[in-house]
């Protein structure tokens, strides 16, 4: 027998099995890098008395602009992405050699649920690689592209990863569509169940992608941000001694970006997900930075979704040593009966219990309001915070108005009323009082902010 002949006949059938997935991953990684794993490994699914190519899964590793990463990517030819034990095994090693290796993961996921027929077993193999998956958050960077529709329990890789992109065609779902718009009384189409739009309250969407050249794009913007795979500080050619006199005029959350971080070095993390708070990646003034920015009509007020996303973000700066940056005009809970009823508090507790992971700078700037909790959280001190400045125009206090101090404070029925409006009243039109007692570092002009927080990040900077 011809061995030559009979490994291309080999290859060639299981490259047929998964035509379309390895021309999603060549569209992903440059060009002629992808060096498959595993490749001659098959199903054996006993409930069909049949064999498949490759398990349903293409592993491998890759370069993206030159950064080394593993490649997991579901294939839906294979019984429609079905997982298998096996095909858990083959993903487990690879997330095993990113580990020891310190190298970014990229999971493609399309699948519709396991296999028919392995009953237990799949259950364990999806136990191992989830909670692989799951101690590895934070450790190395792990992206997921949902890209088609994912049902089961492989949505959960996209809840371990740290960056997830859905495709124009991604549909994310813990259970079928189907059976979730029957059991709710509705007749919806899929991604009116998990389409990215229909998963705004998630945090599971941290990107609409258009095609997986966006994809890569955002990936590679991202790695040069993160300290681990690329310097924290570089030489960018960007003004460090920049100044914006409009912000002297006006200052919103998107003019604040725009003047704070480099041209052109900004990912803005989850937009759909409570977009009053933003979440930026980036570098100022060379520095990479993580950076939350909350803006609205009003002063934002903190909900157990808002919150749970802050908390999300400051645990991501935290595990890639990223400096901190709290651009605030917030005030406090939400005073509604749902957010009575949520996990508000117990997210607000997580959130002051994740800020002790932060080993970088800690700055706060407070652009906009920092009223009650609103300081508290995001601007005070005590909770961490190395440096702190506020805009002249800025209003820091612990309430917006006498009446709502009338109505919160207690032992305001013996009060002077007068007293009581005037004080806050110049409480509101003057951060000076924070900064008396050393809370704020510095009163600035709007226009300087950048140079401030420069300034900051190079005398802070771990």
């Amino acid at each position: 027998m011809d061995k030559i002949m009979l490994l291309r006949e080999r290859r060639g059938k299981v490259l047929a099995a998964g035509n379309a997935i390895r021309k999603a991953i060549a569209s992903l990684v440059d060009a002629d890098s992808f060096v498959e794993q595993a490749g001659f490994s098959f199903s054996k699914n006993e409930f069909y008395q049949e064999e498949e190519a490759g398990e349903g899964v293409v592993t491998g590793f890759a370069t993206i602009d030159g950064n080394p990463v593993y490649i997991a990517a579901q294939n839906f030819e294979i019984l429609d992405g079905g997982i298998s034990k096996e095909g858990c095994a083959k993903i487990l090693k690879c997330l095993e050699l990113a580990e020891k290796n310190s190298t970014p993961i990229v999971y493609i996921l399309n699948s519709l649920g396991v296999q028919v027929g392995e009953g237990v077993s799949v259950l364990e193999g999806l136990a191992g690689l989830l909670a692989k998956a799951a101690k590895l958050h934070g450790v190395v960077p792990q992206f997921a592209v949902v890209n088609g529709e994912v049902y089961g329990q492989s949505a959960l890789l996209a809840a371990c990863a740290d960056f997830t992109f859905f495709m124009k065609n991604g549909v994310l779902s813990a259970d079928s569509p189907l059976v979730i718009s029957a059991r709710s009384g509705k007749n919806l189409a899929k991604e009116a169940v998990g389409g990215a739009g229909a998963l705004s309250k998630t945090n599971l969407v941290s990107f609409e992608a258009d095609g997986m050249d966006d994809v890569r794009e955002k990936i590679v913007k991202i790695l040069d941000i993160l300290p681990d795979y690329s310097s924290i500080v570089a030489d960018n050619g960007d003004d460090l001694n920049a100044a914006t006199a409009a912000l002297n005029a006006n200052c919103d959350g998107e003019q604040l970006i725009a003047s704070v971080f480099d041209k052109g070095t900004t990912v803005e993390i989850a937009k759909g997900c409570s977009p009053e708070v933003r979440c930026v990646l980036g570098r100022i003034g060379g520095i990479s930075v993580a950076a939350v920015v909350t803006q609205g009509q009003e002063p934002v007020c903190l909900n157990e979704n808002n919150v749970a996303k802050i908390t999300s973000f400051v645990e991501l700066a935290a595990y890639y040593n990223l400096p901190f940056i709290s651009f605030v005009d917030a005030q406090g809970i939400c005073s509604d009966l749902e957010t009575q009823n949520s996990l508000v508090l117990k997210n607000i507790a997580k959130l002051l219990e994740t800020y002790d992971l932060l080993d970088n700078a800690k700055i706060s700037v407070v652009y906009g309001s920092a009223i009650g909790l609103g300081y508290t959280v995001l601007a005070a001190k005590s909770v961490g915070f190395d440096y702190s400045c506020a805009f002249a125009n800025s209003k820091i206090a612990l309430f917006d108005a006498a009446k709502g101090a009338q109505i919160e404070l207690a032992g305001t029925k013996k009060a002077d009323s007068e007293k009581l409006a005037e004080r806050y009243a110049e409480e509101n039109a003057d951060p000076i009082n924070a900064a008396k007692y050393g809370y704020v570092d510095a009163i600035i002009e709007p226009q300087f902010v950048k140079q401030y927080v420069i300034a900051a990040l190079q005398m802070l900077l771990k």
